[in-house]
């Protein structure tokens, strides 16, 4: 008998890419059903103790800016840790008290306004683009104007804003690192081109260009833009930013309104509970396979390995017959019995309550039971 379906990703496969609050993302989606694998494509190198960030603070309080730009929640907090671990953090915030605070997005509005701290005006397309504009139209001519890197680097602000006349004081409280084991990413976009994977997670455009980087590497870009294509792998990005390498390879992904983690696991959760979810519609009821399970109208199919290779195989193939020699190519082993091949498609008939699912033609092989 099947079980009832206990949550909306029961299933899946989920890739985190992240290497910042990775686990607080994987508890979330394990939560709602989903399998998590945890390969961060690049790592944070901290600066907190950055003697250059250091100097270039205190600098600053000796010379307050007109304007601090604050690129990142994460790397606002860590310039303020190293500030006060070099007890400079009184002074900095006091500055910043009296500096007009300009924001790129909701997650760095949110650090401002935990330091005690008002920001004048936030980008509420999270991009330096928008922040770049508002500052020259305003003009920066004469202006000292700070800026808060992320890891990444400042997106161009420093060069636009010194050549329109700025004095510009970049601020790099963390950078962006090689991953931790890049083997580990070499085999996450493997299987994810291979279809052991279900939904790629991205919460930051570095980690996304270093994952799809990795792809390219391993020769295998093209398989997945083209499974993101037929909706088989699903990509989700944290916010447009984060979107925008996807985009530029060829893959939509799923972005949430706001830029939150919390909002991007509703967005999966919201993408997997709709319509925009692929499913084969059989004689059965409507079909998922996903990465370790198959879900059945509104069950979990109780089926091992071999049943998944061989209802994913039938799957595959839309309906045309699947010969008993080609489901033994993707049963897990090197059998060379027929008779395998046979007990497999048994156990999926069982395990859906519907013998009509899988539909044997004569001499030939098997068939997917999808409706003439």
């Amino acid at each position: 008998m099947s079980t009832a379906l206990p949550a909306v990703l029961a299933g899946c496969v989920v890739l985190v890419t992240a290497d910042r609050r990775s686990a607080d993302l994987a508890a979330a989606l394990e939560r709602r059903g989903a399998s998590v694998r945890h390969a961060p494509a690049l790592t944070i190198v901290p600066h907190t103790d950055d003697a250059q960030l250091l100097r270039a603070t205190r600098d600053l309080v000796a010379a307050p800016p007109d304007v601090l730009v604050v690129t990142t929640g994460v790397g606002f907090r860590g310039w303020l840790e190293a500030a006060d671990a070099g007890g400079l953090g009184a002074e900095l915030h006091d500055v910043l008290a009296g500096t007009r605070v300009v924001a790129r997005g909701p997650k760095a509005k949110g650090a401002i306004m935990a330091a005690g701290l008002t920001p004048d005006w936030v980008a509420e397309s999270e991009t330096s683009a928008e922040i770049l504009r508002l500052l020259l139209d305003e003009g920066v001519s004469g202006l000292r104007v700070a800026i808060q890197h992320h890891g990444a680097g400042a997106d161009g602000l420093d060069v636009a804003l010194a050549d329109a006349g700025a004095d510009v004081a970049p601020f790099v409280v963390y950078r962006w690192g090689p991953p931790r084991d890049p083997e580990a990413v070499a085999a996450s976009v493997r299987d994810s081109a291979a279809g052991a994977i279900d939904c790629v997670v991205f919460t930051s455009a570095p980690g996304a260009q270093a994952w799809l980087d990795a792809a390219r590497g391993e020769g295998v870009l093209g398989d997945l833009v083209a499974r993101a294509a037929s909706g088989d792998l699903v990509a989700a990005a944290v916010g447009p930013v984060t979107a925008a390498p996807l985009r530029e390879a060829g893959i939509d992904p799923v972005v949430p309104e706001r830029g939150r983690l919390g909002a991007l696991v509703r967005a999966v959760l919201a993408h997997y509970s709709g319509a925009r979810c692929p499913a084969v519609t059989t004689v059965a009821g409507e079909l998922q396979v996903r990465g370790t399970a198959a879900i059945l109208g509104e069950r979990v199919l109780p089926l091992s390995p071999s049943g998944l290779a061989v209802l994913r195989a039938l799957v595959d193939a839309q309906g045309a017959v699947v010969s008993r020699e080609q489901l033994l190519g993707v049963l897990p082993g090197d059998s060379t019995d027929p008779h395998a091949a046979e007990v497999a498609v048994s156990r999926v008939r069982e395990a859906a309550g519907r013998r009509d699912l899988v539909q044997t033609v004569v001499k030939r092989g098997y068939r997917l039971g999808v409706p003439v």
